[in-house]
């Protein structure tokens, strides 16, 4: 069965018993938002607690701070009333495995998808591949705690982020499925 029927036979299973969620108020019933990676290791609902309707969950790789990440949080609490933030990456991330020039030579020897080996990601597919890999920042992840408190301190120093929110820094733990405070980012991102 492909990819698409099967989420397709999922989607009319949930929507069965949809009840009540149709209901949901619109700002996060919890009033906090995370910022965490799209790995599909991570279940932002169990690893913090959320049901439908609890909170804000924005996605990327690594979890970074992008200019997109954090108008999106921007966005969760002028609008919608979060309170709270957390910025939480994870350990094996796919973003530690590479950097910026590797994920340019990559994109511009084939548009294939890469694979992973001992020696890193390598591209098995025939070109052509893009010139144009500089118009993203690719925010690669060479120090896993240091990233954290990087982004931290990216939110927090941002003109339209309020002093009055905090920002807690942390590491999931894909083997153990622990969330790590990562102090120094969670100093960085106190409220003031």
């Amino acid at each position: 069965m492909p990819v698409l029927d099967e989420v397709l036979s999922a989607n009319a299973r949930y929507a069965e018993s949809f009840g009540a969620k149709g209901e949901l108020a619109i700002p996060p019933a919890r009033r906090f938002a995370i910022l965490t990676c799209m790995d599909a290791r991570l279940d932002p609902a169990k690893y913090a607690g959320l049901s439908e309707g609890d909170a804000h969950v924005i996605r990327n790789a690594g979890g970074r701070a992008s200019d997109d990440a954090i108008r999106s949080l921007v966005i969760s609490y002028k609008l919608l009333g979060t309170q709270e933030w957390f910025v939480i990456h994870h350990t094996n991330c796919g973003m530690e495995f590479f950097d910026d020039e590797r994920m340019r030579e990559l994109l511009a020897q084939s548009l294939e998808t890469a694979e992973l080996g001992p020696d890193g990601f390598q591209d098995v597919g025939s070109g052509p591949g893009c010139i144009d890999t500089h118009i993203i920042d690719w925010l690669t992840i060479s120090d896993r705690e240091g990233s954290v408190v990087e982004d931290v301190t990216r939110i927090r120093a941002h003109p339209l982020v309020p002093p009055r929110i905090p920002i807690y820094g942390y590491v999931y733990d894909v083997k153990t499925g622990r969330l790590v405070e990562i102090a120094e980012a969670t100093e960085a991102g106190r409220a003031s």
